[in-house]
């Protein structure tokens, strides 16, 4: 929703499939590397006013990019009086949550004047409850209602409070917007255009040119987002997926590329060779190991090492083990102020033989559904990751096979990418 541009393929795209009868917008991006997104701009016309700053400059940089989309297009929209109105509305205090949805407003109402479809504001269906969070079964209500046969256009990234305010959700907010529609209008597919054409089995900062996923569950997908991989905004799959509608992540740019589709499940799942869906992993964790003699057997061990951990708020990640030892996986970030802490009161509670603290460590987890149906799965990993002198200094993998984790040093975290991606995907 850059410019004139992007609304043409946009258009095009809509216009390639009559069933795409409701569209959810962002606000306008970058158009090139140094330009600015619109909802960064309106943040700081925001911060300019709290300020006593005049933001009349940063104001005209935004309204000069909507009259350039209005005269490429040939809109007929009167969009200096949509300007105006903000724009004194903003000298009167309009709230922050208001002036940065702004952003999502003006591209719903271009986009729409542009297609030919009607304007159907957020904040008439998408309602806030008093705690902030989404009152799902009235908007739902509301967008079945408002939207029903009609071809709309909405504006994402905000709804309404109860008291008519306006209220946004966080950054990426309209991919979440966007499947809400989806939910409350039972759809056959949420699409969500981007400007790439789906997940990658890799992080292309890593490996050269990884492979499109092209069929990840939403399991698989949940596992490669904790693990660090840039998906979506975890709120945009929670609505689709309880309706069990599938998601599709296409690319703008190149409409003709299938992208990824998200489902529940996929029938043949043993369809392909590849056993391996993605690879993600996170640097800098440190890894606790407890030994005591007869451990395993002492009731409420395992009990009292995790409260030492949640009394000074700090999540155990994972939770490799052996006979009498165990071992603590966390952030190093989140830890580093408090590991005395930590140890001290797991010595006072357990009387261990020895405490060992490991630092500099990465997860590497290789997720693949298809891994539980082929045998040696984990060896032919641990054997190509000797072979290419790679020390594992921790394994994880659930009953269910989904993903198989391994602890490695940090130096090592890039060449563990590589060698997984390497072996087992080109």
């Amino acid at each position: 929703m850059a410019d004139a541009g992007q609304f043409m393929k946009v258009k095009a795209i809509v216009e390639a499939d009559p069933a795409r009868r409701v569209i959810v917008v962002s606000a306008a991006g970058k158009r090139f590397k140094d330009d600015h997104k619109l909802t960064d701009l309106l943040y700081l016309c925001h911060a300019h006013k709290k300020y006593g700053v005049s933001c009349d400059g940063v104001f005209e940089m935004i309204a000069g990019r909507y009259r350039d989309i209005c005269a490429e297009l040939g809109l007929s929209i009167d969009i200096e009086s949509e300007l105006r109105a903000v724009r004194a509305e903003i000298d009167e205090g309009m709230s922050k949550d208001k002036l940065v949805s702004r952003g999502e407003y003006f591209s719903a109402r271009l986009l729409a004047d542009y297609l030919g479809y009607d304007f159907l504001d957020a904040e008439l269906w998408l309602k806030f409850s008093f705690d902030g969070t989404i009152d799902k079964e009235q908007s739902y209500e509301n967008l079945a209602r408002l939207a029903g046969n009609r071809w709309v256009v909405i504006p994402g990234f905000y709804g309404a409070m109860p008291d008519g305010s306006i209220k946004v959700l966080t950054r990426g907010g309209s991919d979440v917007t966007g499947a809400l529609a989806a939910a409350a209008l039972d759809a056959d597919v949420y699409e969500n255009w981007t400007d790439v054409s789906g997940i990658l089995m890799a992080d292309p900062r890593i490996v050269d040119n990884p492979d499109t996923i092209e069929r990840i569950t939403y399991n698989e997908l949940r596992e490669l987002s904790y693990m660090g991989a840039q998906v979506l905004h975890e709120g945009a799959v929670f609505p689709v997926r309880e309706k069990n509608i599938p998601l599709n992540i296409r690319n703008t740019n190149d409409p003709g590329h299938p992208g990824t589709l998200i489902m529940e499940r996929f029938e043949d799942e043993l369809r392909g060779d590849r056993f391996i869906t993605g690879i993600a992993g996170r640097k800098n964790f440190s890894i606790i190991t407890v030994s005591k003699n007869g451990m395993s057997s002492e009731m409420g061990s395992l009990r009292r090492i995790l409260e030492a951990f949640e009394k000074h708020d700090v999540c155990v990640e994972y939770t490799p083990s052996g006979i009498d030892s165990v071992s603590l996986v966390v952030s190093a970030e989140k830890t580093k102020s408090r590991i005395y802490s930590i140890v001290g009161d797991i010595q006072k509670e357990l009387q261990p033989d020895n405490i060992q603290i490991t630092n500099d460590i990465s997860v590497v987890a290789a997720v693949g559904r298809r891994m539980a149906f082929q045998p040696g799965t984990s060896g032919r990993i641990f054997a190509a990751l000797g072979q290419n002198g790679i020390n594992i200094r921790m394994i994880s993998q659930g009953p269910d096979e989904l993903n198989i984790i391994v602890g490695v040093n940090n130096d090592d975290f890039e060449n563990t990418v590589r060698v997984l991606y390497n072996s087992f995907v080109k």
